[in-house]
């Protein structure tokens, strides 16, 4: 039904977390009616270029086009503090936050036995490393059985008397209404309480 070149933009389209067939058709279909030649031709280029040009920074595994990236090479930055997240896109929602200020180690994923991700397949000889300069570190791993799991481990590993081991709360969102929360939402929001 599709011209064949059609049907391949589709298909990688597809290979994309969250896009299924309708959202694929969408775009390859918008991409070769509305689109301008220059632009598709400078979208091309893009895509060609970022294996090549982004690489992990070789201090804090952030991704970055620079020798170092923007927060390791940022002198103004609390250079106390390191928050440990799973991934690069975990800098960037934090950062849109715009009220942390500290440093940050990517771990390059969670531990996750179901798909063979160990320890052994993260970044924690390089945060070993780095933390004898800190003194705290923030466990910024998602509220998953593997996040979990990972921050056990870290806090497990790290526990050292000269660093201080924190963990980001859990619990209800601003705004929310009690009788639409799920039990571990509330458990967490119990556990993480503060005085009021």
């Amino acid at each position: 039904m599709y011209p064949s070149i059609l049907k391949k933009i589709i298909e990688d389209f597809q290979k994309l977390p969250g896009i299924g067939e309708k959202t694929a058709e969408r775009l390859a279909l918008h991409l070769i009616s509305q689109m301008e030649e220059a632009d598709i031709q400078s979208f091309s280029d893009h895509l060609a270029r970022v294996k090549h040009e982004i690489k992990p920074c070789p201090i804090c595994h952030m991704i970055t086009d620079h020798d170092l990236c923007d927060i390791c090479s940022d002198t103004q930055r609390d250079h106390d503090i390191l928050m440990v997240v799973a991934d690069p896109k975990d800098v960037f929602v934090m950062e849109r936050m715009k009220t942390y200020h500290g440093m940050y180690h990517v771990l390059g994923g969670l531990i996750d036995f179901s798909r063979g991700k160990t320890d052994a397949d993260l970044s924690i000889d390089s945060l070993s490393a780095r933390l004898k300069n800190f003194k705290e570190m923030i466990i910024a791993t998602s509220g998953t059985v593997e996040g979990e799991m990972t921050a056990k481990y870290l806090k497990q590993l790290f526990d050292l008397p000269e660093l201080k081991v924190t963990r980001l709360a859990y619990g209800l969102p601003v705004g929310a209404d009690l009788k639409y929360a799920d039990e571990l939402t509330l458990s967490k929001a119990v556990e993480n309480r503060l005085k009021y």
